[in-house]
C-alpha cells in the first residue's frame, strides 16, 4: 500500500458513516478494473486540506468527493463514455465531464460501474 492509499483509507475512515463506505466501496471496484490505475490526491487546500482522491491511468479516471448530503465520483472524460445502464446523473451541464451522484441509501450496479471505468481507461489509452 503506497501512502496516498494509506491517506485516503485515513479519509475514509475518519468519516464514520455511509459516505466513507460507499466511496470505499466505488474505491474498490475502481481498483479492481485494472491493477495498473493509480491512486492519488489532488487539489489540497486550507478549505480541504486532505484533498480530492483521484484515480488515473495515462491521465485522470475520475474523482472522488464528499459531500455531507452525496458522494460524487467524477469522470473526467465522462461524456466520451458509453453509459449503457445510465449511472451518470450529474454534470450534464459541461462538455467533457459527468458525474454520479449518490446518496444515502443509494448504490450502483457493480458490473455496470467497472464496465464504466474500463470504458475511461480505453479512452485514456
Amino acid at each position: 500500500m503506497t501512502d496516498v492509499s494509506a491517506e485516503i483509507d485515513a479519509k475514509l475512515a475518519a468519516l464514520g458513516d455511509w459516505r466513507g463506505e460507499t466511496l470505499s466501496r466505488l474505491r474498490t471496484l475502481i481498483r479492481a478494473a485494472d491493477p495498473a490505475i493509480v491512486e492519488t490526491v489532488k487539489w489540497r487546500k486550507p478549505t480541504n486540506p486532505s484533498g480530492v482522491p483521484t484515480w488515473e491511468k495515462d491521465g485522470i479516471l475520475c474523482t472522488g468527493e464528499v459531500y455531507k448530503a452525496y458522494v460524487k465520483l467524477t469522470f473526467a472524460r465522462g461524456a466520451a463514455l458509453p453509459d449503457p445502464a445510465g449511472l451518470f446523473n450529474a454534470g450534464f451541464g459541461g462538455g467533457t465531464r459527468r458525474a454520479i451522484d449518490l446518496r444515502e441509501g443509494q448504490f450502483v450496479d457493480d458490473a455496470a460501474f467497472t464496465a464504466l471505468v474500463r470504458a475511461a481507461l480505453a479512452a485514456n489509452g
